[in-house]
């Protein structure tokens, strides 16, 4: 009887002592072209597979930041974590516990997973890392091809040094022209602050655009970047109008090797914004240095024809003076 009833007590305690078997990566990588983490947890020998006998709970460096107690239907985020959620609550009976954050709140650091059924439980823990790459194409394929975050450092550093070379072309060719031409202070003034408003704009986007992620103040900073650069166009083209009465070949070329620029640079934008990692961020790259190449050469064309003309007067106003010589003689 008595072996009966230890035999009995036994079974009790270890069925009390049982442990739930989790699984999950010992390293989860986040990269900030995800919006979303995944933090993967699973039970493989659930006995009841009924929510209302089951708790979760999610840790971070030990600290609860999620819990869900199924009897009670009650769910716990901690503050810092409020878009925590579980994967699938209809898949938690089938042994599915994993957690989901947004990328912003899933901070680097060790995480863990603990679920009880009824009197048994069982843990897993894991490593939350920042990962600066992403693979790209098939997942199957060998080897994977490794993209960056959103725009890589070197393609960032390009696309914001070529802005600010345009910019910076833009200006000088309109100190040059200032310096060797007579400008309307009218046109001045609608040509300096047209410059200064882009520079601005430029500023602002390049402030947005180099934070790190792919999110709505990225997209929107790469955008503050290319299309306010339309600018550009007309105000080449009051340039060249300030130097010549009527423009020659070269200058109308000019003006559209900058407009060529462009709509390759926009092309390039409208690809980049809805993929992370960009595939064509080449194209935005080669429209913005196109529009560089034409600064230039503008630049190059407005000093070359300034100092090859004598005390530089305008382009056509060469014949224009001596006729309205020859009219005040007449008239005399």
């Amino acid at each position: 009887m008595w072996l009966l009833v230890a035999s009995v007590l036994l079974g009790a305690l270890r069925a009390g002592s049982a442990k739930l078997t989790l699984t999950g990566p010992d390293v989860v990588e986040k990269n900030d072209c995800n919006e979303t983490v995944i933090l993967p947890c699973y039970v493989t020998d659930l006995r009841k597979n009924n929510e209302t006998v089951m708790f979760v709970t999610w840790r971070k460096e030990g600290k609860i930041i999620f819990s869900f107690r199924g009897g009670k239907n009650e769910f716990y985020r901690d503050g810092d974590f409020s878009s925590a959620k579980l994967l699938s609550r209809a898949d938690l009976t089938k042994g599915v516990a994993s957690l989901v954050l947004t990328t912003r709140q899933a901070t680097v650091g060790n995480y863990s997973c603990e679920v009880t059924e009824s009197n048994t439980e069982g843990d897993t823990k894991m490593e939350l890392r920042q990962s600066s790459v992403v693979s790209c194409g098939d997942e199957n394929a060998t080897p994977k091809e490794e993209c960056g975050s959103w725009f890589l450092l070197v393609e960032r550093a390009i696309i914001i040094s070529l802005l600010c070379i345009v910019i910076i072309l833009c200006a000088a060719q309109l100190t040059v022209i200032a310096l060797k031409y007579d400008i309307e202070s009218q046109r001045k003034v609608c040509i300096i602050v047209a410059v200064v408003i882009l520079a601005v704009v430029a500023g602002v986007g390049t402030a947005l655009f180099v934070q790190d992620g792919y999110t709505a103040l990225n997209q929107a900073g790469l955008g503050l970047i290319v299309v306010p650069a339309v600018v550009l166009v007309p105000l080449q083209y009051f340039m060249f109008g300030i130097v010549f009465d009527s423009l020659p070949h070269t200058t109308l070329a000019l003006i559209g090797l900058k407009i060529l620029g462009y709509i390759i640079a926009v092309v390039g934008f409208a690809l980049c914004v809805p993929a992370c990692p960009p595939l064509h961020a080449s194209v935005l790259i080669a429209g913005l240095a196109i529009m560089a190449t034409a600064s230039l050469l503008s630049l190059v064309y407005v000093f070359i024809m300034g100092s090859r003309m004598k005390d530089h007067p305008r382009p056509g106003k060469a014949v224009e003076e001596p006729l309205n010589d020859a009219k005040g003689v007449m008239l005399e």
